[in-house]
């Protein structure tokens, strides 16, 4: 009876699993999206959950990038805690930012030197990295309080930093992004600017942590959670960068098994898009948690009506080129699958399990059409470890099959290749891994398609 029943639900809510896009990233639990848009592409870095964390368990920060909004390219570990010599633990809510061709990266950790949490600043030449520590020391330090910093920068050059919690602060950088100007501005909470939290006087606002600073038509947003817990999204606005702010309201009220949530919010090609995160995956928990995204429309008085937690973008704004190599952590959506980096290859994808799959979106192969199908793989098993290439559905026309071969080990690959029939047009795939049953049954690094 107990077989007959998970095999009714598996048959309801197979197509929502299929269609979903939320959350964003399935290969590893990550947090705290920072989105960035740099060269028409769209960066997002995150924090980074271990797996079976009870606590916030946090040692690096992570990267993912898309131009379509719904095929995400990991980019692996792109900074560490331990990069920070002056740091002891803690990797904790980021954001980076490019000024002049380089890329400042705010982070949280808990310094080496008072075992107080301290906000450092790191800088690259490039979005992906490699980043290094810009100052040999923190960059700001107050009481107590120093995570989740938001970086801005304004029309006329200033930016500006905000951060904290509970309470909330702000400095004006200098032109160089790694000093600022001026003292620490301790921003007053007030009901007014952050509204009413009850029967707390030492917290009197809502406001709890993670700001987010963002502008749109000359009215500046100040996007934070807010509790009790479990946080929910709030936000509030401004004339001005610096305040004084006006309370708006609840973009997105409690939802999900994370008590906590992070807020980003920004322009790409023409849309806005809101990122948080919760506790959507298998296994998920307010220590383990989740990046997702929906897209964002405002009132036209500037007000934003509020957002709930689905399952992501419907539409993606792109198509993805299948004659160009494909990294195989170039994801919309994914099952037994998990991401892993080495010296001889970057980042590449592990599946676990026989039937794990990937699914990308909106392979357009034009009118020319695709014949041949290469991939880099690998195996620790000696046989029946394959690669299925499905079209459109998990159990879509099988475009080819490849055997994989056994190469020893995530640090030896092989590439392969096979003919598959002519297929044109615009059209999902899906990658699906079958194997033995136990873990790790293949490695992946790249595909592409040839005429």
């Amino acid at each position: 009876m107990k077989e007959k029943i998970y095999l009714i639900m598996l048959v309801i809510f197979m197509p929502t699993l299929l269609q979903s896009q939320n959350p964003i990233i399935q290969t590893m639990y990550t947090a705290d999206p920072a989105p960035m848009v740099y060269n028409d592409r769209l960066y997002v870095y995150t924090t980074h959950d271990e797996d079976n964390s009870t606590w916030f368990t946090m040692n690096d920060w992570k990267l993912y990038s898309t131009d379509d909004m719904v095929n995400w390219t990991d980019h692996g570990v792109i900074l560490k805690y331990t990069d920070f010599e002056w740091a002891k633990g803690d990797a904790w809510a980021p954001q980076c930012i490019e000024r002049d061709g380089k890329f400042y990266m705010y982070v949280p950790v808990i310094s080496g030197i008072n075992n107080r949490g301290a906000i450092g600043v790191a800088v690259a030449d490039s979005p992906y990295g490699p980043f290094y520590d810009a100052l040999g020391e923190p960059f700001v330090q107050t009481e107590w309080g120093d995570i989740d910093p938001t970086v801005f920068i304004d029309d006329d050059g200033q930016a500006y930093l905000y951060w904290g919690n509970p309470k909330l602060y702000y400095v004006k950088l200098n032109e160089d992004m790694i000093s600022y100007s001026g003292d620490v501005v301790r921003v007053p909470m007030v009901a007014e600017s952050f509204g009413k939290r009850e029967n707390n006087p030492e917290r009197p606002t809502s406001y709890e942590e993670g700001p987010w600073l963002y502008k749109r038509n000359n009215l500046y947003y100040l996007f934070w959670p807010g509790g009790p817990l479990p946080e929910f999204i709030g936000y509030s606005t401004s004339k001005s960068p610096i305040g004084p702010w006006k309370y708006g309201g609840i973009v997105m009220p409690t939802e999900g098994k994370s008590f906590t949530n992070h807020p980003a919010v920004i322009d790409f090609k023409g849309k806005t898009y809101f990122f948080y995160h919760n506790g959507a995956l298998p296994g998920g928990s307010g220590f383990t948690r989740s990046v997702c995204v929906e897209e964002m429309t405002f009132n036209a008085d500037g007000s934003i009506p509020q957002l709930k937690m689905t399952e992501g973008i419907k539409q993606g704004i792109g198509t993805l080129n299948p004659y160009r190599k494909t990294e195989a952590e170039t994801i919309a959506w994914s099952e037994g699958i998990k991401a892993s980096q080495n010296k001889q290859v970057g980042v590449f994808v592990t599946a676990k399990k026989d039937g794990a799959y990937i699914k990308v979106r909106d392979v357009d192969f034009q009118n020319k059409g695709a014949s041949k199908f290469f991939a880099r793989i690998g195996t620790t098993h000696n046989a029946n470890v394959t690669l299925e290439i499905r079209q459109d559905k998990l159990d879509g026309a099988l475009l080819g099959t490849i055997k994989v071969p056994r190469t020893g080990g995530s640090d030896r690959w092989t590439l392969a290749s096979i003919d598959v029939p002519k297929i044109t047009g615009v059209h999902d795939l899906y990658f699906v891994f079958k194997g033995p049953q136990n873990t790790d049954i293949m490695y992946f690094d790249y595909w592409r398609f040839a005429e």
